[in-house]
């Protein structure tokens, strides 16, 4: 491969000096660290060294970059890389489910993004390309996912991508209150009141307080990734599907094509209740199981009045939503005694809706037209009760589909006949 070939590109240039940014900073703090255990060694040879190994990374990656190109063609991205190894990807356009495009934060500084391809089946991200200009990633995705040739006119002629229709623009001071209210928040609290508390009482009870600390980290850590991940998130409709934008340090954009969705789950956490919040999230076929942080990467809605959140899930689905008002029987409390009045099922033509929960309200819709798989499940004190469970499994990875749960063995036995009925007609259409 060679840039003169014909179609074939080179990333940024720029695209070395920032590998080898990355590897300084990581050479750097493990210096450091060695340098304060160590002594007798002088600051300046550890910088010697540091600058050393950080000019040995930066010719590598200007290496890796003169030999790494890429092309699109009609039907596929076509990626050669590697100095020792050559390694040649093909990415078939036809499998092509998800482009998003991501600025680190010293990406941002460079006016550098990477390009992250998700592909049906994929177990990881399918050759990424970092980096790239914003203009580049933003027109490569734009050529990629519509595959049209005005979308190869337009990059040819420079023209910028559609910035689609806002719809929603999550404010600060909400998305900050939701988090305030949100369960690891408050077991963030709960824990460092105990922790102080126990001191307070008596301080050579520090030893035993500790292990609180431990439970309190991951606890604090998911509320601040959650906050930088999901700052000023963005929904904006664009052709084909709609378009998220959030991020405070690292920025992420990506889109969700209309009929990709496996799975929508609607959480209704117990302290929202009084502000009628929901949060929305989304299982797109085609993102792998590792792809980034999960519980970011698939939100569609971080926080939002209920019927705006309902009605952004409409629009994904492509259709309104049946209310899931269907109750349990009155033997269920004997098996779900806390949650048996949240247990709902709703169902029309298109859509399958579950509710359950105890203190939060969790509802799933599963397009019927993705189901793959149906069942019926019975437990032994289901039998006694007279109960089943109601499985229709999608293909997502994260949100596996919907379980309509301790219904009447007989109603379960005639909703699985009627929902592969239905499933079948979805299809159809």
């Amino acid at each position: 491969m060679s840039p003169a070939d014909s179609g074939w590109e080179r990333l940024h240039p720029l695209t070395p000096l920032l590998r080898g940014g990355k590897f300084f900073l990581l050479l750097a703090g493990v210096m450091g660290q060695q340098g304060l255990r160590q002594d007798g060694v002088p600051p300046s040879v550890l910088g010697l060294i540091a600058l050393a190994a950080t000019g040995v990374a930066v010719a590598a990656g200007y290496e890796s970059w003169r030999r790494t190109g890429y092309r699109l063609t009609d039907t596929e991205l076509q990626v050669d890389s590697g100095i020792f190894t050559r390694t040649s990807r093909r990415v078939p356009l036809a499998r092509l489910q998800a482009v998003d495009v991501v600025r680190p934060i010293i990406g941002r500084v460079l006016g550098l993004a990477e390009l992250r391809l998700e592909v049906v089946g994929g177990s990881s991200t399918e050759a990424p390309l970092a980096y790239l200009s914003e203009s580049d990633a933003q027109q490569l995705r734009a050529r990629m996912l519509t595959g049209t040739a005005a979308a190869a006119k337009g990059h040819e002629t420079g023209a910028e991508p559609d910035a689609g229709r806002v719809l929603v623009v999550v404010p600060t001071r909400t998305h900050v209150l939701s988090l305030l209210l949100a369960g690891p928040t408050v077991l963030l609290t709960v824990l460092l009141i105990a922790f102080v508390a126990a001191i307070a009482i008596d301080v050579r009870a520090v030893s035993l307080a500790l292990p609180l600390l431990g439970v309190a980290l991951p606890a604090g850590t998911a509320v601040v990734k959650r906050f930088l991940g999901e700052y000023g998130f963005t929904v904006a409709e664009i052709e084909g599907g709609l378009r998220l934008t959030r991020g405070l340090l690292d920025t992420r954009s990506s889109s969700i094509p209309d009929g990709r969705v496996q799975t929508v789950r609607i959480l209704e956490p117990l302290l929202w209740r009084s502000r009628d919040w929901v949060r929305v999230e989304v299982d797109v076929a085609g993102y792998a199981a590792g792809s980034g942080d999960q519980t970011t990467s698939s939100a569609l809605l971080p926080v939002a009045p209920r019927a705006l959140g309902l009605a952004l899930a409409s629009r994904v689905l492509g259709a309104s939503l049946p209310p899931a008002q269907a109750p349990v029987p009155p033997r269920a409390r004997w098996r779900a005694p806390l949650s048996h009045r949240r247990l709902r099922i709703g169902l029309d033509d298109r859509h399958l809706v579950t509710a359950y929960g105890v203190l939060a309200t969790t509802t799933d819709i599963v397009p019927l037209a993705k189901v793959q798989s149906l069942r019926v499940t019975s437990g032994p004190w289901q039998r006694r009760l007279g109960l089943a469970n109601l499985h229709a499994d999608s293909a997502g990875r994260r949100l596996r589909g919907g379980v309509a749960r301790h219904r009447d063995g007989a109603e379960a036995r005639a909703l699985l006949d009627e929902l592969a009925a239905r499933t079948r007609a979805a299809r159809a259409t």
